[in-house]
């Protein structure tokens, strides 16, 4: 009885005039090479955030898969992160 584990990126979505970028992992447990279950995580990737002086830091993307980075640096345009920021700094005038 041989039980294995792996963990896949099944799915990603490009979500909202934001473009925020939504991952689901599957985390699947085979026995004998069978599937016996099947979990799912999931994580949203937005542009950036505000800096002290309401400038955009880009995301980072520490730690990310390198096919959603991709996906990233094609959707998160200029004209996107001025938007979102737009957005982050008027959610941020309503806050305070």
């Amino acid at each position: 009885m041989a039980l294995t584990e792996s963990t896949i990126i099944d799915k990603i979505e490009i979500v909202s005039i934001y473009k925020a970028v939504q991952v689901r992992k599957a985390n699947i447990i085979k026995k004998d090479g069978v599937e016996i279950t099947r979990t799912f995580e999931r994580y949203v990737l937005d542009p950036g955030t505000l800096d002290a002086s309401d400038n955009l830091v880009d995301n980072p993307l520490t730690n990310i898969p390198d096919e959603v980075k991709d996906i990233c640096n094609v959707v998160w345009t200029d004209e996107i992160k001025n938007v979102w920021r737009d957005k982050l700094i008027n959610e941020k005038v309503t806050v305070e």
